[in-house]
């Protein structure tokens, strides 16, 4: 039989009090760490184009190594009935990696959040838009007044990097170098000049020592000069265009192969993370 004196049995309480304060402490810390900052939707489809299937994976994979390490949480589905009000209110930020929403009423959802101050990005395709195509433009608010960018009008092949410039100073281009050269890419031009629209502030466009941009076979697949915004925001919200999106795959040898990741380019990476954390941590309007 064991026998404690006054001291020991007060030591001994006073031990039993510090190992549960220690044990709350360490829970209260556990589920701080836990909670994200913001979270994170992206929609996608992966269905058309190589290309743009291998973009979604390779984000699929990378942005929750991201969301990690900068203590956000990212989500993704490929189930666009989830673009409505209720889901939506779980998010800070929407993606889209690769289309755009087709029913009235999942468009309807996205305005509405936009206009209440959601945060988006949308790459590469989610703003193509070709009428007697599969995605017809016939979604006004999107394509003209949201985005700027109007109809599709022509692209650059074979997927090739290009230098590019920052334009504007802004949260997105923070710690971006002037120029840089981005990953391989299929560059787009839009039948809408951004630069006559007031409310498009561009952030990157195509540097001029970029030219000749592209390598056929197609001559009018080769651009030799020109302006061609790449990323860039709409003033009236919190968002983000990001022309690239769009991985080199091996269609001439047959293989169907990735040659190309977008998220390996450090820089190109950097700038959506600051896109992210600029939505993610501010302010609704």
């Amino acid at each position: 039989m064991l026998f404690f004196n006054q001291n020991s049995k007060t030591a001994f309480k006073k031990g039993i009090v510090f190992f549960i304060l220690m044990i709350s402490f360490s829970s209260l810390s556990q589920n701080k760490k836990e909670n994200p900052k913001f979270n994170v939707i992206a929609f996608y489809t992966a269905k058309n184009d190589q290309a743009h299937i291998s973009f979604v994976h390779e984000a699929n994979k990378y942005f929750p190594k991201l969301a990690k390490e900068n203590h956000f949480q990212y989500d993704s589905t490929s189930n666009w009935e989830n673009l409505n009000p209720n889901f939506l209110a779980k998010y800070q930020v929407v993606l889209f990696l690769d289309t755009r929403p087709e029913k009235k009423e999942q468009r309807e959802a996205f305005q509405k959040y936009m206009e209440n101050g959601g945060g988006f990005i949308g790459f590469h395709f989610s703003a193509f838009a070709l009428n007697d195509s599969s995605y017809n433009q016939d979604w006004n608010w999107y394509h003209n007044t949201f985005l700027g960018s109007g109809e599709y009008g022509s692209n650059t092949w074979k997927p090739t990097s290009a230098v590019l410039r920052v334009e504007n100073q802004h949260a997105v281009t923070k710690n971006i170098p002037k120029t840089f050269i981005s990953a391989p890419n299929e560059w787009y031009r839009w039948s809408n000049d951004l630069t006559k629209n007031p409310d498009i502030e561009i952030l990157l466009a195509i540097d001029e020592s970029s030219f000749p941009l592209g390598t056929g076979p197609k001559a009018h697949e080769i651009w030799h000069n020109g302006y061609y915004p790449v990323v860039w925001t709409n003033k009236k919200y919190k968002m983000l265009y990001v022309n690239m999106g769009h991985n080199d795959i091996d269609y001439e040898g047959g293989t169907n192969k990735t040659l190309s990741y977008t998220f390996e380019n450090k820089t190109q990476s950097q700038l959506i993370l600051n896109a992210l954390l600029w939505m993610g941590n501010s302010k609704k309007k």
